[in-house]
């Protein structure tokens, strides 16, 4: 039996283990609240998970790169990149509402800000946020392109782009282009310089053929920090197929079209026996059309001296041209300093009927023509063209 003492004492502990049991269960009942009640939703994260490219912090990105949003587990409600002007760039949001794209460039040396939102499918929503800087050349270069937008050009003419500032990085330049054709042809571009690139088909142009070209060259680096300021394109259409088959022994130029003889007019073609007054064999191009021409050689003793109905076939100084002066010698003696002398009426018929970019093949002559003057790309055999591309 316990005495007085220690009923007092035994009272007191469990009066102590009462109340701590009393406490724990004040606790286990604060705790345990309905699955998806306010205590684990506070501490769960949002389901939606966007992502942006470039992200956020990106520096130097190139402005061509593509510039995108998504979502997983949501849907984007609205999405906005905006520059430090203010302007908003334009866009285009998805129809599942899952991804948002630029539609188009950005600048160079600019910083972009987006903003919006998406929702997920927990109901929540997470923002679009971030900020990132595009890249600031050294230098930006143009370029050209020929022929241009709706010409009509014959069977031999080139494609060409002409770049203000040499190309270092010529293959990636070269990645950028793009030739598409209304019929199957075969061709390639050749790096003719630093800063020119050509493109021409393995054989003359199949006649009435439709021509794109797309040069997405805008954002291109060239190497040494130099970078492409706009993209090119053209759409051309390849004319009827004439040819000038010129044979400066027979004293004739012949012109076929689309593989039938329309013409053959006397003529007198170089000096023979001068090399540097040959009209020499290639296969040339009509690079230019002009009423009057004004000639000059002082070497040769004459400047400033106008023939009619004049077609340029070589920057070397080569023409097709009326010489009433050497009428005589029409289809008899090749004696002109190189040109292809023609009487009045004849180069003016063959003046009216030519296209630019026409070909003319000679044959014959004791000398050939260097691949150093423009249009020189049909001087080079289709291996040699090949050799001079990048890719």
């Amino acid at each position: 039996m316990l005495s007085r003492v220690g009923r007092s004492r035994s009272r007191a502990l469990w009066t102590a283990v009462a109340g701590m049991l009393a406490a724990l269960l004040l606790v286990s009942g604060c705790g345990s609240s309905a699955p998806g009640g306010s205590g684990n939703a506070a501490q769960a994260a949002p389901v939606a998970k966007v992502s942006i490219e470039p992200g956020a912090g990106a520096v130097d990105v190139n402005p061509a790169a593509p510039i995108k949003a998504g979502v997983e587990g949501g849907r984007l409600d609205e999405v906005t990149l905006t520059n430090s002007d203010g302007k908003q760039v334009a866009g285009e949001l998805a129809q599942d509402g899952r991804s948002w794209k630029a539609t188009e460039a950005l600048g160079f040396g600019k910083t972009y800000t987006w903003s919006g939102k998406a929702t997920g499918s927990d109901g929540r929503t997470v923002p679009v946020e971030g900020e990132f800087t595009t890249l600031k050349p050294a230098k930006t270069v143009r370029a050209t392109i020929n022929p241009t937008d709706h010409a009509e050009v014959g069977v031999g003419m080139p494609i060409s782009l002409k770049f203000a500032e040499p190309v270092q990085d010529k293959a990636a330049a070269q990645r950028a282009l793009a030739v598409r054709t209304s019929v199957p042809v075969e061709g390639s571009w050749a790096w003719l310089s630093d800063t020119q690139v050509d493109w021409r088909p393995k054989e003359f142009w199949p006649a009435h053929t439709k021509v794109s070209v797309e040069a997405k060259l805008y954002g291109v680096h060239y190497g040494k920090g130099r970078y492409g300021v706009a993209d090119l394109s053209t759409e051309f259409t390849i004319g009827r197929a004439q040819i000038v088959r010129a044979d400066v022994n027979t004293h004739m130029m012949v012109v076929e079209r689309d593989g039938k003889q329309v013409a053959s007019y006397p003529a007198s073609y170089g000096k023979s026996a001068d090399p540097n007054l040959n009209t020499p064999n290639g296969t040339y191009v009509v690079m230019e059309k002009k009423p009057v021409e004004i000639m000059n050689n002082p070497r040769y003793g004459y400047t400033d001296v106008e023939k009619k109905w004049a077609l340029r076939i070589s920057n070397h100084g080569e023409f097709i041209h009326e010489n009433e002066e050497n009428r005589a010698a029409l289809g008899k003696v090749n004696n002109s300093h190189g040109c292809v002398n023609l009487s009045e009426a004849d180069a003016k018929a063959y003046f009216d009927s030519a296209l630019l970019g026409d070909p003319v093949v000679v044959t014959g002559s004791n000398a050939g023509m260097p691949p150093h003057y423009d249009v020189f790309d049909w001087l080079l055999s289709w291996d040699q063209w090949k050799q001079k591309s990048a890719l």
